[in-house]
């Protein structure tokens, strides 16, 4: 998945890609540069994957304005 855009990976081939490039680097196995390319690769994936569970987490819930004021989360009752 090396060349796949990272905005084109869904959360679950992004995670799998990620946790590819730590078994990677955690083995100590691959070039200097080949280990930065890896890691840069792998700062991207990590954003795309916290931005693709932002986007759930908003789907799932919705902001509420209490009768007091006070603001409130609840689900989104998506039918």
């Amino acid at each position: 998945m090396t060349g796949t855009p990272i905005a084109a990976l869904s959360f679950e081939e992004a995670l799998s890609a990620l946790e590819d490039i730590v078994r990677r680097l955690e083995g100590g196995q691959i070039k200097l540069d080949e280990a930065v390319d890896a890691y840069t690769r792998g700062v991207a994936l990590k954003r795309h994957c916290q931005a693709k569970l932002e986007e759930a987490r908003t789907r799932v819930e919705k902001i509420v304005l209490a009768a007091d004021g006070s603001v409130g989360v609840e689900p989104a009752g998506l039918d």
